[in-house]
């Protein structure tokens, strides 16, 4: 009895791991599993107002930035959870070291020398209807010209003032 337990268990864990991610919005980042099983599943008749705080970067200035890929992965899996794409407003604030990533691929080579590994998710996330701002202190601040963002990029005041107005008109505020 227990080697047949024993192979039930192996056969679930490599159907598991054999699984392909799926990227139902976001088309080539934040790929996600199904998980048709799942007992608690996002609900599709609500109108989802989300607010992402980005405030991370990453060490690895050759590698997408995890934060921003994690807001591809959370719109992925409410979509594939069934709410439909028309009910999920999605918002980006960048501050903090994360606000190198929005320079655009000249100026972002010049001061890592490697291509900007964040450019074809910008364009995504805004494909999929998400509005990116950065914080106009944190350009300031770390001496980043707003001339030299990516074109997917608006300005705000602060992350502050953003992420507070968002909040009071119903958003639900993640921190990544």
């Amino acid at each position: 009895m227990k080697s047949v337990l024993s192979i039930f268990l192996l056969c679930l864990s490599l159907s598991a791991a054999s699984q392909n991610r799926v990227n139902p919005v976001v088309k080539n980042f934040g790929g996600i599993f199904e998980i048709p099983y799942a007992e608690e599943k996002p609900d599709p008749t609500l109108d989802y107002k989300i607010i992402v705080e980005v405030v991370s970067n990453t060490e690895k200035y050759d590698s997408i930035n995890w934060p921003l890929f994690n807001v591809a992965r959370m719109i992925n899996l409410h979509v594939m959870g069934g709410v439909p794409k028309e009910k999920i407003q999605v918002v980006v604030v960048i501050h903090g070291s994360a606000a190198f990533t929005v320079l655009n691929n000249e100026t972002y080579k010049t001061k890592y020398g490697v291509d900007n590994p964040n450019l074809k998710l910008y364009q995504e996330l805004q494909h999929a209807g998400v509005k990116m701002f950065v914080c106009g202190q944190s350009l300031i601040a770390r001496k980043i010209d707003r001339f030299k963002m990516v074109p997917e990029m608006k300005v705000a005041t602060s992350a502050l003032t953003t992420l507070t107005t968002y909040q009071l008109n119903g958003y639900a505020v993640l921190k990544f």
